[in-house]
Order: structure tokens, then C-alpha cells, then sequence
């Protein structure tokens, strides 16, 4: 086919080609032939497609995503993303990884493997984030080496316990170095790290981090070497504050990623094709934002065949009316068209194994279970930002009531805050004090809190919040609404307690219906999205105060404290 001799399988005609290895573009046609890039030029084919003057790009590639963050399953998710342009993506299953262990990551494997979406995984390395949580597995080296050859995985996930690595914990050193006899890629997370810190965690092998908010931190990670993933996900957005920092000179150590992205999100304004157009949008070259949305991303995660439109490379490819706002035309893997003007062409079975259903198991409740006892008039609280991940470590003035206990509604602006441990039925709870989320006049609980995923639920009285944890169990994990003993709205997430078995458009419908309750009848702050707010309370690796199932955790200080000050 290359050479002439007999027809290509499919000529795309009327079209420019991006080029990403000189960042140009070419006058096409281009030649696809037994699921491979052909090349550019006067082909013959058996199919002819009219681009009617759009632009064909390479598939495009999410650098780090955590599909159980979407609320769907891999097909779901495969389903969601895909009309969008999106056809490789690197996946991190540290969520049901953290619920299932490695049940969870082979279902993840399993359920990828016969998709049209590229799904490469990546192995999770803190099962759990830390030793101050209670997750559903323990997973060493010697439990993820039995997975490194697994066709699929690509090498070890976040290392998030960065402390674990300065301070050459032997149980994190053990996984890396797995890694490294495997010669796998190693994924990092380290905000904030700077100095010699930041120099000895690169030493041991991470490559990537995903976690640069701050202009000096992207510029540090570049200078020793790693790729910076550009993060443009439903709550992190880093993309846009990131954009000036980046030259001709280094763009080639960057890439896109969405890390955690809502299926309403990505329905209504895209996938990774979203952060091309915020990239463009902000003044960067849309050739070179194709780049590292495509090539970048491939040679950073050794993807042979991905990220260009050249001979020999896997035919997964985006058609786009123009390179400014990249609405997806046509979307190609494998040289196969598997979307068409944002619809599938293709059918996708979604199967789920027992080994991934009834996870949520709890120690009897009652609500005496939520009482907080206060020793003093002054409490740590966690202070919620607005748009933000990051907390605040408040030392906040409280009012006691007659039992001299915790009273959300003798307190304006505070909240009851509650972490319960569900893998095991320990009967472990973590009680804190939430700041600046506004709830008034009932609860809300859900089964996903990275990175263990114990319920949380926060409210303004106890029983709101025991009757809330009683719906997510019998649910088998999900999100709940309760006002008065009335359940609201609730959506079942029976896989992990972390992903629905619906589409994404029923899943984006309800928790549209949940959040516009909790906006409008439980008068959370309007700045604050009330369900993913609460998934992150719970992760102590990411500052400045996080509850957990064993009580209230100072990240800076990566150390448990007490409520009462």
C-alpha cells in the first residue's frame, strides 16, 4: 500500500494533516491500510472519506486520568470520551484498587482490554495514599509485580507518599525499584516539594507530575528532567495558570491530562480536545498544543505507534473542523471509525464481576456514633476553598451545647464532618469540624473519598447524617441527599461503591438533579460543588487538613491531631 502497488483500505481527501514531529501542516490525503498510517500523497483506495476542509490530527492522549472519578465503568467511560477525540488514554485504578485491590485492577484491565479506547495502565502505588489510612487492601511490591507483565500495564502509578520516598520508607522503595528492574515508567504527585526533596524523589526514578499548580514549580520539575502533565480536570484546573510558562524550548516535556473529570463536564464541553481549545484560547500555538496532547504524551509513557500521523503508526485518528475550537468530526482507532459528529458507531459490552459488587460493609450505627465531645472552646476545622482541593488548617472559636457536645446548628458556618471505615466493618470513625461549605438543614453522604473511599458525610444534625450512611449501604456505595429522614435524591454507585452501571448521560442527569438540591435547598456555598467537594476532604496527602477514618490529619506536619485545640 505504501509503495502504490494496491489500494489503501481508506484515503481521507480534503483535508490539511498535522504534522507533530515539525509542527507544520501537510496537504493531504492521507492513506490509511490494515489499522496503520499509510502516508500522504496520491493514493489509490478502496474508500474515499471528504474532510470537507478539516484538519486531521492524531488521536488524542489523556496522560493521567482516574476513570472511577468519572462515576462510570470503562466502557461507559470509553463511550463518554471517545466522540471527543480522546483514543489513548493512561489510567491510574488507585480508587478500586484501594476498595478491591487487585480484584479491582484486573476487573479494570479486564473490562479495557476489548475496547476501541486505548486504556494503559498504570499500577497503583499507595494502596493506601498513607499509614493513617483504612483502605480495603494493602498492595507491596510483591502484589503489583504479579501485574507488572499484564498485558496492558505500563508501570507504577502516582507516588503519592513522597515523604515515604525522601525518607526511603522500604516499603515504597520496594515498589520503585520493582519498577526499575521492569524498566516501567513511574508517575509522581508532589506538591509543593522543592529543594533537595524534590531532587531526591526525581532521583529515585518518578518521571511525571501532575500536580504543578505554580508556575516556579512546573519550571523546577522541567530543569530536573521530568514531564509536567498540564492538568485540566472538573476541579483542578492548572491548565490556564500554566500556559505562559511554557517555550518552544520545553513544550516538548509537556502534556495534557485530566486527572479527575465528571461525565457532565466532558459531555457538555469535551474531553481532551477541552484543553486544546483552552490552550489556544490562551494564546499557545495550536501545533504545538496538538503536540503535547498527542506526541509528547507518547513518548513520555513509551507508547510505540501513538501520538503522530506517519508510516507505520496506529491509524487513531481526530478529523476537526478547525484548530481553534476542535470539534471532533470523525474519530478513528485502529483505522476503524468508531465516532461520527459526537455519536458512537460502535456497540460496547458492559460486563461487571462479582468480585468488584457489595463493598460497603459497616460496624451497626447509631447516632450516638456521631456524638463530637468538645474540651475546649476552640476547634481545628478544615476550610474549604472554593475550586480547590487544598484546605485550610483553621483554628476556629466553638460554642458547646448542654451535653457539651459538637452542635452544628448552635454554630453558623461550621458543619459535622464524619469518615467511617466500610471495607471491614471495623466500626472506625474519624469526627472533624468543616468550615465554609455552608450545608444547613440536613446531610449529605457518599462511598467515593480518596483515597481508601470510606463513607463520608457531612451535616448539621445527627440523624440527617445516620440516615444518609444508611441509604450509601444499602445502595452498595453512592451518593445520598437526606433532609428530616427523607432521602431526597441518591445515585447507587454498586461497582467499588465508586462507579455507576449507567451511561453517562444518566449519570450526568442525576447528579445534576443531586447538586442543584444541595445548592438550592441546602444552601451550600454556590462557589463550592458539594459532591466532589467532600470526595477530597479525605486525602492526606494533599494539605493542609484532611479527616480519615482514624481522625483528623495535619499534612504539613504529616502527623494525626486532635480536634480541640
Amino acid at each position: 500500500m505504501a509503495a502504490g502497488r494496491i489500494p489503501a483500505d481508506l484515503l481521507i481527501v480534503n483535508c490539511k494533516v498535522v504534522d507533530v514531529f515539525n509542527q507544520t501542516l501537510m496537504d493531504g490525503p492521507l492513506a490509511i491500510g490494515g489499522g496503520k498510517v499509510i502516508g500522504c500523497g496520491d493514493y489509490q483506495a478502496k474508500e474515499i472519506l471528504d474532510a470537507k476542509g478539516g484538519y486531521v490530527m492524531p488521536g488524542l492522549i489523556d496522560g493521567h486520568v482516574h476513570i472511577e472519578s468519572s462515576s462510570l465503568t470503562p466502557p461507559q467511560f470509553a463511550r463518554c470520551i471517545l466522540p471527543h477525540g480522546t483514543t489513548t488514554i493512561i489510567a491510574d485504578p488507585h480508587e478500586i484498587a484501594n476498595v478491591c485491590g487487585l480484584d479491582g485492577i484486573r476487573y479494570m484491565l479486564d473490562s479495557s482490554r476489548n475496547l476501541p479506547l486505548n486504556v494503559r495502565v498504570m499500577l497503583p502505588s499507595c494502596v493506601p495514599a498513607t499509614p493513617f489510612e483504612q483502605a480495603g487492601a494493602i498492595l507491596e511490591a510483591e502484589d503489583l509485580e504479579q501485574l507488572i507483565d499484564y498485558d496492558g500495564v505500563l508501570g507504577l502509578g502516582e507516588v503519592m507518599d513522597y515523604p515515604s520516598v525522601i525518607n526511603h520508607s522500604p516499603s515504597m522503595m520496594n515498589k520503585i525499584m520493582m519498577a526499575r528492574r521492569h524498566d516501567r515508567v513511574i508517575d509522581g504527585h508532589s506538591p509543593g516539594m522543592k529543594g533537595k526533596d524534590l531532587t531526591a524523589y526525581v532521583m529515585s526514578g518518578v518521571m511525571t507530575d501532575h500536580e504543578c499548580s505554580r508556575r516556579e514549580e512546573m519550571i523546577d520539575r522541567l530543569r530536573l528532567g521530568m514531564y509536567v502533565l498540564l492538568r485540566e480536570g472538573s476541579t483542578c484546573k492548572d491548565l490556564l495558570n500554566l500556559i505562559p510558562m511554557i517555550t518552544p524550548a520545553n513544550s516538548r516535556r509537556c502534556v495534557m491530562c485530566t486527572d479527575d473529570r465528571e461525565p457532565s463536564d466532558i459531555l457538555s464541553t469535551g474531553h481532551i480536545n477541552k484543553s486544546l481549545r483552552l490552550a489556544v484560547e490562551a494564546g499557545l500555538d495550536p501545533l504545538m498544543a496538538i503536540s503535547m496532547a498527542t506526541l509528547n504524551a507518547a513518548e513520555c509513557f513509551r507508547l510505540r505507534g501513538k501520538g503522530a500521523l506517519a508510516p507505520g503508526y496506529d491509524a487513531d485518528i481526530l478529523i476537526v473542523d478547525n484548530l481553534e475550537q476542535f470539534n471532533a468530526k470523525h474519530v478513528f482507532t485502529e483505522g476503524k471509525e468508531i465516532a461520527r459528529d459526537g455519536q458512537m458507531l460502535v456497540e460496547i459490552e458492559n460486563i461487571i464481576p462479582d468480585t468488584v459488587l457489595n463493598t460497603v460493609r459497616l460496624a451497626p450505627l447509631t447516632v450516638d456514633n456521631f456524638k463530637l465531645p468538645l474540651t475546649s472552646n476552640v476547634v481545628r476545622a478544615i476550610g474549604v476553598k472554593p475550586r480547590s482541593v487544598v484546605t485550610l488548617n483553621l483554628e476556629l472559636p466553638v460554642v458547646a451545647d448542654a451535653q457539651g457536645l459538637f452542635n452544628a446548628e448552635l454554630n453558623p458556618g461550621l458543619n459535622k464532618l464524619a469518615v467511617i471505615e466500610r471495607h471491614h466493618a471495623t466500626g472506625n470513625m474519624g469526627l472533624g469540624v468543616l468550615s465554609n461549605y455552608g450545608l444547613k438543614g440536613g446531610a449529605i453522604a457518599i462511598s467515593v473519598a480518596h483515597d481508601s473511599h470510606n463513607i463520608v458525610v457531612v451535616g448539621d444534625n445527627d440523624a440527617d447524617m445516620l440516615t444518609a450512611v444508611k441509604d450509601v449501604e444499602s445502595m452498595g456505595g453512592g451518593f445520598t441527599l437526606c433532609r428530616k429522614g427523607e432521602i431526597l435524591a441518591h445515585l447507587p454507585l454498586p461497582v467499588g461503591g465508586l462507579m455507576s452501571d449507567k451511561s453517562a448521560q444518566e449519570v450526568a442527569e442525576q447528579i445534576e438533579h443531586m447538586l442543584k438540591i444541595a445548592h438550592k435547598e441546602f444552601h451550600i456555598n454556590e462557589n463550592i460543588q458539594p459532591l466532589m467537594t467532600l470526595v477530597f476532604m479525605t486525602l492526606p496527602v494533599i494539605p493542609a487538613l484532611k479527616l480519615t477514618s482514624t481522625g483528623l490529619f495535619d499534612v504539613t506536619k504529616f502527623q494525626p491531631v486532635e480536634v480541640c485545640v
